[in-house]
């Protein structure tokens, strides 16, 4: 058991899927997931392990933001033995070529927070990226399902609500999108020696305005469910 994690040792599965709404770890453990189990409730941060396609797959909520992500993931690492982690969340697309409902797999993760800077102080300036293995595997997965992926580097904001932030340039340099956790998952995953990919759905776009409802973002990413169980299976 750890501090936010209220399980023992093996109720969780090496290979966790991590969504960052609590109401989205239940949903993909209710109708994806055969034989479940629910090991986590602390602060209904709801935690389960089921199979999937007889693969054992653990599924934890983890909150919004860098702070709330690292949390779980320092804990499921540290305390539980995941070798395996994989964000599925929603993202704000970025430019008129990523629609919504399109799946961005993050190959790397730019962020504005100071988590990179007070990790490795003055003079470095760490660039997290994902597991090749897993992107290769999930990208793969995608494409045998016809499913809309796209591939690139991703905005980790530090800030929801961030009227400074000069989106535009991110657009010029390539950004595909902007969530709030892929930065610190990638980097807490190299500090360890495991592996991790995020895998987002396009909730809404910042730049034609089309957006998803809540109802819709919480129950109807069925897709990325889908690619990111293929993907742990063959891990």
């Amino acid at each position: 058991m750890s501090t936010h994690i209220g399980a023992e040792m093996g109720d969780i599965a090496e290979t966790v899927l991590m969504p960052g709404d609590p109401l989205r770890a239940k949903y993909v453990a209710e109708n994806f997931l055969e034989d479940v189990v629910q090991y986590n409730s602390v602060r209904n941060a709801f935690g389960y392990t089921g199979t999937y396609k007889g693969h054992r797959v653990s599924v934890q909520g983890t909150g919004m933001g860098i702070p709330s992500i690292s949390i779980y993931t320092n804990e499921l690492i540290k305390f539980f033995g995941v070798k395996h982690l994989m964000r599925i969340g929603s993202i704000g697309g970025f430019g008129e070529s990523v629609k919504i409902r399109d799946i961005l797999i993050a190959q790397s993760a730019s962020t504005d927070s100071a988590i990179i800077q007070n990790t490795f102080k003055a003079g470095v300036i760490y660039a997290p990226t994902a597991d090749f293995n897993m992107l290769l595997t999930a990208y793969e997965a995608a494409k045998a399902a016809n499913v809309p992926v796209k591939v690139g580097n991703i905005f980790s904001a530090d800030r929801f609500y961030n009227d400074e932030i000069d989106y535009q340039q991110l657009i010029d340099y390539g950004v595909l999108g902007t969530e709030m956790e892929t930065a610190a998952l990638y980097m807490l995953a190299a500090k360890y020696g495991v592996q991790a990919l995020s895998i987002n759905t396009v909730s809404d776009n910042l730049t034609t305005g089309e957006a998803l409802s809540a109802a819709e973002r919480q129950s109807s990413f069925s897709e990325m469910m889908t690619v990111a169980l293929e993907t742990a299976i063959k891990l």
